[in-house]
C-alpha cells in the first residue's frame, strides 16, 4: 500500500500530520522535502469557502451536468 499523507514537519524536525492516519501496524515512510512554505489556514479557508461553493454547486444544472458520473441504482 502506498499511500500520500501532507504533513508539516518543523524547524526541530517533528513531524504533524495534517489528517488523521490509522495504520495496522508500523509502516517504512518517505518524508519529501517541498521549498514553499505550507498554508497556515489552508483549512480555515477550505471550509469557510464551501458554503458559497455549495451555493453554486447544489443546483440542479450541476446534478444535470455530472450525473453521468453517478452510479446505476
Amino acid at each position: 500500500m502506498i499511500r500520500t499523507v501532507e504533513a508539516i514537519i518543523d524547524e526541530h524536525g517533528r513531524v504533524q500530520l495534517l489528517e488523521s492516519l490509522s495504520l495496522p501496524e508500523a509502516h517504512r515512510a518517505l518524508v519529501t522535502i517541498l521549498e514553499e512554505e505550507p498554508a497556515k489556514h489552508a483549512r480555515e479557508t477550505a471550509l469557510l469557502s464551501e458554503v458559497a461553493l455549495a451555493a453554486d454547486w447544489n443546483r440542479p444544472e450541476e446534478d444535470a451536468a455530472w450525473s453521468h458520473l453517478q452510479l446505476a441504482q
